[in-house]
């Protein structure tokens, strides 16, 4: 029995900041342009995916969210630190490569249970009254 082939390494990793987007470049000339808001509703942290079971726990209003720091961890994951304060959570190469190679759905699945909870991808406002 084969074991599975591992999940390439990116030889480049940029953020376009003002598309909000990281890309991730493949040896083999393939890149991919992953949303940050993606990146941050999928996070791979307990805080996000819970423990175990139907536990996770929906991510709302993070339309805007943007990266503060990309740190890589090992030979193995990179860190993403978000600008609303989140940066727990390691994106191993293979949840990237997956995430990157199957981001429709991963996206379809994401405004699908924004809709069945009636929430948004807006971030919350602050509305002030006149008195």
């Amino acid at each position: 029995m084969n074991a599975p082939t591992p999940a390439p390494i990116p030889r480049r990793v940029h953020y376009h900041k003002q598309a909000r987007e990281l890309e991730l470049g493949y040896s083999n000339g393939d890149s991919y342009r992953l949303p940050v808001e993606l990146l941050r509703v999928y996070s791979p942290s307990a805080e996000v995916r819970g423990h175990g079971g139907d536990s996770a726990v929906l991510q709302v209003g993070k339309k805007l969210v943007g990266l503060e720091n990309i740190t890589q961890s090992g030979n193995y994951a990179l860190k993403l630190s978000f600008d609303d304060g989140h940066n727990s959570g390691l994106y191993s190469w293979e949840y990237l490569f997956e995430l990157a190679t199957h981001q429709q759905a991963y996206w379809d699945n994401y405004l699908q249970r924004l809709a069945d909870a009636g929430a948004s991808r807006e971030p919350a406002s602050i509305h002030f009254k006149a008195l």
